[in-house]
């Protein structure tokens, strides 16, 4: 995807980018390349390929879901910032916390962040099981994000112990997600959400298939979740 496609496309979706805006996912995608050679953030290179795979797939998220809000947004295993240092690209006044559990990542975000000057943004270098479970952020967010992290019933322990309750939790996958959905029902449930609806699309250019599954939090999540790191993934609520 070139850059003027990049544009185009969100324009046409109602998220028209500013030349500070574009400059920032310039830099972002040099920043991205020359730290790679150092570290694992991507084996997604070429730059057609970065703008189509990884800046405009984070920000499908907000062709279903309104930004435009003031809100508190946690982006769970992060990674080189996906898909949430994109979005708040996009919509500057979001207040975005990253939480991963590699800390050269967490160095690469903290070096993107100031290179691209963006603030109202909290890095945390934790596991989201123990992450879960500090009061401080517990049950205390608008919105978590999660892509491609894990499958969604352990995705769902990861992340809804974060979500207020009557906030939302988007997990954005490539294909299965019905399958996944099937396997997930009872730790959604256990965990207190409820499946609002399911975004199927096919990203462009490449046609390949896409999914946003989008939980709403009904209820407090029970105290015991999410349990110690590294359970969730070997004993997942199925």
């Amino acid at each position: 995807m070139e850059i003027v496609q990049f544009q185009k496309q969100l324009e046409e979706k109602g998220i028209p980018l500013t030349p500070l805006q574009i400059q920032q996912f310039e830099r972002y995608y040099e920043l991205l390349i020359e730290w790679n050679e150092k570290m694992n953030l991507t084996s997604i290179t070429e730059k057609k390929e970065v703008y189509l795979k990884h800046f405009y797939d984070s920000i499908t998220a907000a062709f279903y879901y309104d930004f435009s809000k003031p809100l508190s947004l946690c982006d769970v295993g992060a990674g080189a910032g996906f898909p949430s240092i994109p979005i708040k690209i996009c919509f500057p006044h979001l207040h975005i916390t990253i939480v991963d559990s590699l800390k050269k990542r967490i160095t690469f975000l903290e070096h993107l962040a100031k290179e691209l000057d963006i603030n109202q943004l909290s890095l945390y270098h934790d596991r989201a099981e123990t992450f879960g479970q500090n009061k401080q952020f517990r049950e205390s967010f608008d919105l978590v994000t999660a892509r491609a992290v894990a499958k969604l019933s352990v995705l769902s322990e990861l992340c809804l112990p974060l979500v207020k309750v009557n906030g939302d939790f988007l997990a954005m996958k490539a294909q299965s997600a019905q399958e996944e959905l099937k396997n997930a029902a009872k730790a959604i449930s256990v965990l207190g959400g409820e499946v609002e609806e399911v975004m199927s699309f096919t990203l462009p250019i490449e046609n390949s298939e896409r999914n946003i599954i989008w939980i709403h939090k009904e209820r407090p999540t029970p105290k015991k979740y999410p349990r110690k790191p590294g359970t969730p993934n070997k004993m997942p609520i199925e």
